[in-house]
């Protein structure tokens, strides 16, 4: 085992003698380590239970015969840091906590790992870990979060911020904003739609990293619970086995993922985060291969925002296995899974409990999936549009209202100053140019709070949130500060957006564009911070997954 590198042998003494003033005993020494990562924090609503989780695990991890060690990393709450500067550093925390769960498992040399996270850059950090390390490995998510309830309807947070721009608006009292913002987020757990969290979680299930129904049981259940001590006990099933995470990280396993998004709709920034963690696991994949799955594959469950019901609904209409059911023919079958099943095996035996909410293939809310791939003039590179509250018809042409930062869009939206038929063009908030690539969830939301959703579209190189809704092109590559087309955009010019077509277009000749390119100029960049700045100097393009250069050539 890995782990007799600091046990094994005469010459450990002196690391014996550290691991025993943790605790350890003579016998402990004969056991597999594995290793705890733990996202805890007390500022995260989908986080803050995980300490009890853990404790769960730990459990299951000594009754196996194992010896467990729990190590913390960071989170950010991206619902908390929206819409001012701690938007940029949500994205590249995600290296971040790939980073700290690499070195404390290379460090302590430990057999097995159980990665503990929640929310929207904390998994794929985890995923992308493991699939760095290779040792063997068990995903335990944290859950989602109840739905709240006001007025007798589900809500969740996407309501409260689609409520500011209706308050603006004049459509609701401060006395009902703040009822609202009482009622919608009623406890822990990632809150409560298909946003990034429960999507990379239900991801992750569908790859056979976490054991079956882990992406949608409830934060605060007892089924949870159940789960987490039986991710010990599977980590340690794992490591006496010698089954390592890219066994579960194969092109077919990843293409299922996909499968599952498109059918559910889910977050835009799972195109990020698969395209990333392949990468790290030497696995090809790329938009082309969005595009051609969500072609195939419909969208079958309308799932909050993008339909009515929350992930507690979908997780009572079967979960996870379910929608697998449902997309047999269409998805790899003999993929493994850490429960010891195929995917195949999970999906045969699996019911769907709910019509309403795991549509047959034949009635689906969409006939291609919920993600679209628009490349063009405009994005050479590719975009991503989330079609599951649009329809998989949506056309758009307008002139464009070009503004070099989320804020000053924001500011023309709540002033009232965008017209019907214009396309809001939010640039320099790539990966590099923002720097940080920031969610814009306060721009969409107020979009749509305001009523003007369906009469305007909006595009960007930054990124929207999981909780978007509405006419919102995001991850448009070559972005603004590497002089991509969307750089060169000026007031009047015509946009085009065609879905049927998977089009993102430009509507300026050729020779127009190459005079604008001559005449462009970098701006400086929008930070001191020398975190980002380093980031800002690494990060490769959205369409290969916002990895870093240092990854993406091969290099590290």
């Amino acid at each position: 085992m890995p782990s007799d590198v600091v046990k094994g042998g005469v010459e450990r003494a002196p690391h014996r003698s550290l691991l025993r003033a943790t605790g350890l005993r003579d016998d402990d020494f004969k056991k597999p380590f594995i290793g705890i990562a733990n996202s805890f924090t007390e500022v995260v609503p989908g986080h803050v239970h995980l300490r009890e989780l853990v404790e769960h695990v730990k459990r299951g991890i000594r009754d196996a015969g194992g010896v467990p060690f729990e190590f913390n990393t960071i989170a950010v709450d991206d619902g908390i840091a929206m819409g001012h500067v701690g938007m940029k550093y949500s994205l590249p925390s995600r290296e971040v906590i790939a980073d700290s769960v690499e070195i404390m498992v290379m460090a302590h040399q430990f057999d097995g790992l159980v990665t503990v996270s929640s929310c929207d850059k904390i998994t794929p950090g985890m995923l992308i870990a493991a699939a760095r390390l290779n040792v063997p490995t068990v995903m335990l998510t944290g859950g989602a979060m109840r739905a709240g309830v006001y007025k007798g309807k589900k809500v969740g947070l996407i309501d409260v911020f689609e409520a500011v721009g209706k308050y603006s608006k004049g459509e609701m009292s401060e006395a009902e904003l703040y009822e609202l913002e009482r009622a919608a987020c009623p406890g822990a757990g990632s809150c409560s739609g298909l946003f990034t969290a429960n999507s990379m979680a239900i991801l992750v299930e569908a790859m056979g990293l976490t054991l079956t129904h882990g992406g949608t049981a409830l934060a605060e259940s007892e089924e949870r619970r159940r789960l987490a001590y039986d991710a010990g006990v599977t980590a340690v099933r794992l490591v006496r086995n010698g089954i390592r995470a890219r066994s579960f990280m194969t092109r077919e396993s990843f293409l299922n993922a996909i499968a599952v998004d498109m059918a559910l709709g889910g977050s835009t920034n799972t195109v990020l985060h698969l395209l990333a963690a392949a990468r790290e696991a030497g696995v090809q994949l790329s938009l082309d291969d969005f595009d051609s799955v969500g072609r195939r594959v419909p969208h079958i469950a309308p799932v909050y925002p993008g339909g009515q019901f929350m992930v507690e609904d979908l997780h009572a209409a079967g979960g996870v296995p379910a929608v697998l059911k449902r997309l047999l023919g269409l998805i790899n079958e003999g993929a493994p899974t850490v429960s010891g099943m195929t995917i195949g095996e999970i999906a045969r035996s699996a019911e769907v409990a709910d019509e309403r909410v795991i549509r047959p293939i034949g009635s689906p809310v969409h006939p291609t999936g919920g993600i679209a791939v628009l490349k063009g003039t405009l994005a050479p590179r590719g975009a991503v549009i989330k079609t599951a509250a649009l329809g998989d018809e949506y056309r758009f042409r307008g002139r464009a209202r070009p503004f070099n930062s989320e804020e000053e869009a924001f500011k023309a939206v709540i002033s009232r100053e965008i017209n019907e038929g214009e396309v809001i063009v939010i640039r320099y908030e790539g990966p590099k140019g923002g720097p940080g690539m920031r969610e814009m969830l306060d721009i969409t939301s107020a979009v749509v709070g305001m009523g003007i959703d369906s009469k305007v579209a909006l595009v960007t190189d930054g990124r929207f949130s999981g909780g978007t809704r509405g006419p919102a092109v995001g991850h448009v590559d070559p972005e603004a500060w590497d002089g991509g087309p969307i750089a060169l955009v000026e007031e009047g010019d015509e946009i085009v957006i065609d879905v049927p077509a998977r089009r993102l277009d430009l509507l300026v000749d050729q020779d127009e564009l190459d005079k604008r390119l001559r005449r462009w100029r970098r701006p400086a960049p929008r930070s001191s911070s020398p975190f980002l700045l380093r980031y800002m100097s690494m990060v490769g393009h959205s369409s290969d997954g916002c990895t870093t250069r240092v990854v993406q050539d091969g290099q590290g």
